[in-house]
């Protein structure tokens, strides 16, 4: 298989979406820092480039996260050529591959919530470049993880409480907030 890279910005200035045509893991995992990189011979490589300060990848791609003195002029042809080099050669993205588990758990309202952030969020939310997982429900309080590109992105706020929120306080009445974990 030829292997082909292209890029996608994201809404966080600081992170790029590199895209490549063949399934990457199935799911989503994140490296937010070197040291976490480490199950992950893809993201150590990464890692060694200067500019890089976060990998993210989830199905077909890899987001990285640069480091501010850097511009995606000059670093993203590095990047786009590493990356595709790291798929040809099978480079792993994670040791063990863990299957998303969709097995929702707890209260009836709860899996109503995370059953409407698997279906409706996370699917928008990858297209961006980041993954939402859902953590807790406690006295009308929603609270999620955002990773990736949405770690960190100035306009993960207002899609926070504009978008999630909204949309869960229609489709669940006893939502009265929803929350992000900071990592």
């Amino acid at each position: 298989m030829n292997i082909t890279v292209y890029t996608e910005s994201t809404p966080n200035p600081s992170t790029m979406k590199f895209i490549v045509n063949k399934l990457l893991i199935n799911g989503s995992v994140d490296y937010p820092n070197k040291e976490s990189a480490s199950a992950s011979r893809f993201a150590s490589e990464l890692y060694k480039f200067s500019f890089v300060n976060g990998v993210f990848f989830a199905s077909n791609f890899v987001t990285v996260t640069k480091t501010e003195d850097a511009e995606w002029n000059d670093i993203e042809p590095i990047l786009k050529e590493f990356v595709k080099g790291a798929v040809e050669s099978e480079y792993n993205v994670q040791e063990k591959v863990q299957d998303e588990n969709v097995n929702f758990e707890g209260t009836e309202v709860e899996v109503k919530i995370q059953q409407i952030l698997h279906d409706y969020v996370r699917p928008a939310v990858e297209q961006d470049g980041g993954a939402i997982s859902y953590k807790s429900f406690e006295d009308g309080i929603v609270t999620v993880e955002l990773r990736g590109s949405c770690s960190g992105c100035p306009s993960s706020t207002i899609t926070l409480k504009s978008g999630i929120q909204s949309l869960l306080q229609r489709m669940v009445p006893e939502v009265k907030e929803v929350v992000s974990e900071a990592l």
